[in-house]
């Protein structure tokens, strides 16, 4: 269903994201230094062989935050594998440590609840092949050429990249609004391959200008809760804010789609930060 390699940074900044993009792995990632050196808006993935990249600065923050312990992190991994290979022996997953760790950061080292992401992440997938059917850069190029999403080129001053989304570009006779979600996913599983974005997590920045009713009736209730249920609590990365600039009048009505299925913590993390005029 997916490509051969992880994601692998191969694009200058000048380039768009989607030469920035290599398909999605089920398979534990392959080094390919000479695209790799030099390139990219954040660091590359660890090697495969795990080795911790953490600055002691992060390693700090992980073991306060994250209840992650460096004399105990391949312990802990090995008993998330062990968990997995007993109790899911079926389940076609990456088994390697630098995979099952962004699930480990993403519930604060508790097995049980890394397991269930784990198990969540997989049964998307499988729900949705709409979304993740063949999802590799050709599938979402008009998405990005678009500019309905990038990453901005440096983190904010707590080391969280920033996820910049432009709604107002996108119009519903441009293309399925599933198409914008499946871009969506891809950059996440770019994001959450460095050590430091699983410890310091990203901030979604959203951009309201240009919304109108054509926006605003997509997604749909069923769709907003799908992709909801993915951002929450079914992929292993930490969005630690939500910013909403240029909020429209009809922003109230799209966010009344969209609450129902937040949990309580992340509505709190959803903020109006400027609100056009």
């Amino acid at each position: 269903m997916f490509g051969e390699q992880d994601f692998v940074p191969t694009a200058s900044p000048s380039q768009s994201m989607a030469d920035q993009h290599e398909s999605v792995s089920l398979c534990p990632p392959q080094a390919d230094h000479a695209t790799a050196a030099g390139h990219s808006w954040f660091p590359g993935p660890p090697p495969p062989m795990y080795s911790c990249t953490l600055t002691p600065e992060l390693v700090a923050k992980a073991r306060e935050e994250l209840q992650e312990k460096p004399e105990w992190r391949l312990r802990d991994v090995q008993a998330l594998r062990d968990m997995i290979l007993k109790e899911h022996p079926t389940l076609r997953t990456r088994l390697d440590d630098a995979f099952l760790l962004r699930f480990l950061r993403a519930r604060k080292f508790d097995y049980d609840r890394a397991l269930q992401l784990l198990l969540n992440y997989h049964a998307g997938r499988k729900a949705w092949p709409e979304v993740f059917q063949d999802l590799k850069p050709s599938t979402v190029k008009h998405v990005l050429d678009l500019g309905f999403l990038t990453i901005l080129p440096r983190p904010d001053p707590n080391g969280r990249y920033i996820l910049f989304l432009q709604p107002g570009k996108w119009r519903s006779n441009d293309y399925p609004f599933v198409d914008n979600v499946r871009a969506i996913y891809l950059t996440l599983e770019k994001l959450i391959q460095p050590e430091e974005t699983q410890v310091n997590g990203i901030v979604i920045l959203a951009d309201y200008t240009g919304v109108g009713m054509s926006q605003a009736s997509n997604p749909g209730p069923s769709l907003a809760k799908k992709v909801v249920s993915i951002l929450q609590d079914g992929f292993p990365i930490r969005i630690k804010a939500v910013n909403i600039i240029n909020e429209p009048r009809i922003f109230k009505g799209i966010f009344a789609i969209i609450k129902p299925f937040l949990k309580e913590k992340m509505a709190e993390r959803v903020t109006v930060v400027l609100e056009s005029s």
